[in-house]
This record gives C-alpha cells, structure tokens and sequence, in this order.
C-alpha cells in the first residue's frame, strides 16, 4: 500500500506540533510539508501535489474553507478538516459526507479520517470532492450570513473597446452580492456550484459553468479545461506543463491548468499567434 503523501495545516504551533506526532504513528501516512497559514497551504498543495491535507479551518487572513475555494477542483487533494466548531457545521459535514476531526484530537479519530481517505483514494468516490465540500461550506454560511447588500466598486483599470463591463448577482439566502465582470479573474465549477475568484476573494454561487458561460462576456473568458474557465485580461505566465498542457499562472498564487484539450482557446498566449 502507497504511503498518503499528507501536508498538515495549523497555524497554532502546538497543535501543529500534535497533529504531526499523531500521524507520525500511522504506518500509511508520509508528511510532505507543515503550514501555519492559509497562503502557506495554497501554495505548498501547488508544489507538492500531496494526497490529503490535515486543513485547520480557523486560522486568521484566508481561512481553511478559503484553501479550499482557492484552489482548482482537479488540483485540489481530499481534505481533512480539523475544526473545533459548534455542532451544526458538524451536520453540515455529516450531511455532505465531509470528513472533520473535532479538537481536542485523539489517535482513534485521526485513524478514522485516515482510512477513509485511502478508501476514497482508491475508489471512484475519491475523484472530485470539492463539490461535496462547497456544498457543507453553503450550509455553513447560510447559518452565519446576515442580511445585507454588498455592491462592490471596480477601480476600472480593465477595460476594452469589445468588453461591456455586465455584472454577475450572487445570491445567498438574504446577501446578495454584485460582482463585475472585470472583477473575475478566473472561476472553477464544482458540481452545481461555481467558485469566482475576484480581488483575492472567493464567491460560491448555485450555477453550472454552461450556464455561467452564457453570462459571461466571450471575448474576455475562455474555458481552459472542463471545469475552469479564465478572464484573459489576469494571466501573466504561462508555462509548459506534460503532455501538451500548460500551467497558467494569475498573480502570485494561482496556477491554472490548462488542458491540452483547451489549449486552442488561448493560442495566442501560449505560443504568441
């Protein structure tokens, strides 16, 4: 049996520390990397391509369901969550079949979250997890969200003759936010939601990528992969990947892959036509 190449995130040094002897004691767990923040995560999931993250969820700046959002579904490793959170996010998880370890930790519940992760692993229940994730995250904020209107401001520093700066509506129960396009610098479908990243935040919106395509201006959004589709305006690198795949790279921490099945749909930024 290969060993889970496994990257633990905390950012409390003690519990870092605890989390990685428990594991430590598990004979099909191999620790690939440690990190004590939200960024760290993001960035080490790229480069070590691990198999399942140990993903505290309360940690300050961009929390573990941020890690989450962050990242593209087919990048994106099972997750553990360690969590100390009240019992209805707990049904959440329960409800969208989300494996969580409640602090304080013990050896019999980080074996558990072990065995089911090599079984999904193995399986076919393990190929696409985010969108049971998303779904716990909704339920989640569907408790915590209070009414109000978030009308967010553009600094307009985006704009072309073709490009008409339309607007995305992310309703949530009673929030409603108001996203313009300008804003979106590239969104991951997951399931019955989509995930838009803008402005170093992630807004989780109930829609398939087909139908969100239809909103989205042409010109500027082009679908780079089955479940990924980028705003052209954010892309500063791109970069070679294997079997005639690229990696894009959006700012300092988002890397996107683009599948060679997509390739043609930014040809001229990949091989300069």
């Amino acid at each position: 049996m290969n060993k889970l190449r496994t990257l633990i995130v905390d950012d409390e040094p003690l519990a870092l520390k605890l989390l990685r002897a428990k594991l430590n004691k598990v004979p099909n767990v191999e620790i690939v990397g440690e990190c004590k923040n939200g960024r760290e995560a993001i960035a080490a999931t790229l480069e070590l391509a691990p198999d399942l993250i140990f993903l505290d969820i309360q940690m300050p700046g961009l929390d573990g369901f941020d890690v989450v959002k962050s990242l593209q579904s087919d990048i994106l490793p099972l997750i553990v969550f360690t969590t100390a959170y009240e019992q209805y996010a707990l049904d959440a998880f329960d409800v969208h079949a989300v494996d969580y370890i409640l602090k304080p930790i013990d050896d019999e519940r980080i074996a558990r979250a072990v065995q089911r992760a090599q079984e999904r692993l193995e399986g076919v229940d393990g190929q696409d997890n985010k969108p049971r994730i998303l779904g716990a995250i909704n339920s989640i904020n569907q408790r915590d969200n209070s009414p109000q209107v978030v009308n967010k401001r553009l600094p307009g520093s985006l704009s072309t003759e073709t490009f008409v700066d339309k607007k995305v509506v992310i309703k949530d129960r009673d929030e409603i936010t108001i996203l313009k396009q300008s804003e979106i610098e590239w969104v991951d479908a997951a399931g019955d939601y989509v995930c838009l990243h803008a402005e170093g935040q992630t807004h989780i919106k109930r829609s398939t990528l087909k139908e969100l395509l239809t909103e989205l201006d042409e010109n500027i959004f082009k679908r780079v992969h089955r479940s990924t589709i980028v705003n052209l305006n954010f892309i500063d690198k791109v970069i070679p990947h294997t079997k005639g795949e690229f990696f894009l790279l959006l700012g300092e921490f988002e890397r996107i892959k683009v599948s060679r099945n997509y390739k043609d749909a930014i040809k001229h930024f990949l091989l300069g036509e």
